[in-house]
């Protein structure tokens, strides 16, 4: 039993009650009644021609012919609707459960393993016709191809009204071509990681063909007719690697054939030798004529490549929430929300001990012996490299993923046994890929509420005082909405930081906050940040030297350590690492005046 409820067919006909449990038993008895209605269509056809040789009523028969054919063509829309109903349902449940495995875990390892990738891609791009049809299109086909093999099924109980063995034979060479079929390699390579690649390959080529974010630079760069060869290529290695996968081998195509005709040609040879002997009459014989045929219905079929398609999100799925929950968990804080003499708000110390980490799947450590003390109330800017951990040390204090081995104490205390929504409730942070929310401008600042007047003056604090009334939806789909350039949002992401604090955030993480604005703009909007954050502790990430000279201390990563510490001058004066970044950088700032006309006094 447990080997069949992990089969994907057990698992995509597990979550039709679960998805709309009503729904649910409709489809079935929809689907078990349409089966068996050419049975009985079979029957009345002849008890129809037996009351015409016999010169009995004709009423009867007639009568159950007809709401027979009625039926037949009316519960058909019917359950055809039913269908798509409870498809949208399951395709429903389904995202909402994907949703749930992917905001649940209170880390985000489970969102960069490598290995979750595959089944991610699957899992959330079902519904929309690149991986198959829409679920509510499988749930139909499932049902037609499911009608059928009741169908099947139920000539075969009415051809036991002729023999015992006659059913049987038919059974078991129509069920043959199952197996036979099957083992030919129809699902044994469908679903296989190359397979799962080459449909990943293509969806990111079709994302660059038809996604707006993209078109700018396909179009300047004369990339347009490359985005669409990409996409065709790979559509149709997909496409190659899912027929080899598929297609019907000769041999077992052979022998299902001959299995099949040496099957029925008994049967109706019987048939017809009992029919010439008189054993049979001929009412009786175009009933069991009728079914004989009627038993091909269960033969391999569109249901199998139907529940291909339709099990493999389900699977994914459900194999993504218990592969989720480990991947993205986090040791289970026991400690109170905040330290430092029971109080919730004010300025924190962070001391980084002997801190190790590397990401899910690789073996190369981001951080090997990481030392680092942040005093409460001041700020530290951490510059270097491209890869040198910036963002990752960003993300590890605001405990997105735990410390492979070492220590982050938040006022003595190791954030491990912290409580994760308590500690991240005193963090205000705003990374480089920082959150746009279709919500007015005041959800935007504030998603969990906050006073008017916290919100307003957080705004003018980022320089966004003047971007749009607070009740203005920030997306141009909605009516009376508007969209705003990079650096506006930019400005929106820090007045939600800077109102975070307002509330009472301890610590202020800054990754890139203002890379979308000029330096002139970006300067004069970090004096503002330290002027609205004095107080509290704050840490940036910048490659502008120009912003980072402004913090109390400079840190300067390199390989996973830190190699320079100190003030401005003081790193300077050292003509170290730090040194050599500024002055590359400042280079380019050896003019007195901008082109129009500006003083450059930020370096």
């Amino acid at each position: 039993m447990a080997g069949l409820r992990n089969r994907p067919e057990w698992q995509f006909f597990a979550v039709l009650p679960k998805a709309d449990p009503v729904l649910a038993t409709a489809w079935w008895l929809l689907l078990l009644l349409r089966g068996a209605l050419p049975a009985v269509f079979a029957i009345a056809m002849g008890w129809l021609i037996g009351a015409v040789q016999h010169h009995d009523e004709l009423a009867g028969p007639l009568t159950l012919m007809g709401t027979t054919f009625i039926l037949l063509q009316v519960l058909t829309p019917v359950h055809q609707a039913v269908s798509a109903n409870l498809g949208s349902r399951v395709a429903a449940w389904l995202n909402d459960e994907l949703a749930r495995a992917c905001v649940e875990p209170p880390g985000i390892g489970h969102l960069e393993d490598p290995e979750l990738m595959e089944d991610l891609t699957v899992a959330r791009e079902f519904d929309r016709g690149q991986t198959g049809p829409p679920m509510y299109m499988n749930v139909d086909f499932t049902a037609t191809s499911l009608v059928e093999m009741v169908g099947g099924i139920a000539a075969a109980v009415v051809l036991f009204g002729f023999s015992w063995w006659a059913p049987l034979v038919l059974v078991v060479a129509w069920s043959a071509t199952h197996w036979l079929l099957r083992e030919s390699g129809v699902w044994r390579d469908r679903n296989t990681s190359e397979v799962r690649s080459a449909q990943r390959h293509a969806d990111y080529a079709y994302q660059l063909a038809v996604e707006p974010g993209a078109a700018k630079e396909l179009r300047l760069f004369g990339l347009a007719g490359w985005a669409v060869e990409r996409f065709t290529e790979r559509r149709r290695r997909l496409f190659e690697l899912q027929y080899q996968a598929t297609r019907l081998r000769e041999r077992p195509m052979i022998w299902s054939l001959l299995i099949v005709a040496v099957a029925n040609g008994v049967v109706f040879w019987a048939l017809g030798s009992a029919a010439v002997g008189g054993s049979l009459a001929l009412d009786r014989l175009v009933v069991f004529a009728q079914v004989a045929v009627g038993v091909s219905s269960i033969a391999f079929g569109g249901l199998n490549w139907v529940l291909d398609g339709a099990a493999a999100p389900v699977v994914a799925v459900r194999k993504l929430k218990p592969a989720m929950a480990p991947a993205g968990a986090l040791s289970d804080g026991a400690g109170p929300a905040w330290s430092g003499g029971g109080s919730s708000r004010g300025p924190v110390e962070i001391r980084i001990r002997e801190l190790s980490f590397s990401y899910p799947r690789s073996e190369r450590p981001v951080f090997d012996g990481l030392d680092l003390t942040i005093p409460a109330g001041s700020s530290l800017a951490v510059v270097g490299q491209n890869g040198a951990g910036k963002t990752t040390l960003a993300k590890l204090l605001c405990r997105l993923y735990d410390p492979g081995s070492g220590s982050i104490e938040v006022d003595g205390v190791d954030l491990r046994n912290l409580d994760v929504d308590g500690w991240r409730s005193r963090v205000a942070a705003v990374f480089q890929d920082f959150l746009r929310l279709e919500l007015s401008l005041r959800d935007n600042v504030a998603p969990g509420g906050a006073p008017e007047a916290d919100i307003v003056a957080a705004l003018a604090d980022a320089g966004a005082g003047d971007l749009a009334d607070l009740e203005t939806r920030l997306a141009t789909g909605y009516e009376g909405g508007t969209d705003l350039s990079g650096g506006q949002w930019q400005r929106v992401a820090l007045a939600r930081a800077l109102c975070a604090v307002r509330q009472g955030a301890g610590l202020v993480l800054l990754d890139e906050p203002t890379a979308q604005l000029d330096v002139r703009g970006e300067a004069a909007i970090f004096d503002r940040i330290l002027t609205a954050t004095r107080g509290v502790t704050t840490i940036l990430v910048s490659h502008r030297f120009s912003t980072v000279r402004h913090a109390d201390r400079i840190c300067v990563l390199e390989h996973g350590r830190v190699v320079e510490l100190g003030s401005h001058d003081e790193l300077m004066a050292l003509r170290g690492r730090y040194r050599t970044m500024f002055d590359l950088q400042a280079q380019r700032f050896t003019a007195e005046v901008d082109e129009e006309g500006m003083s450059y006094d930020t370096l």
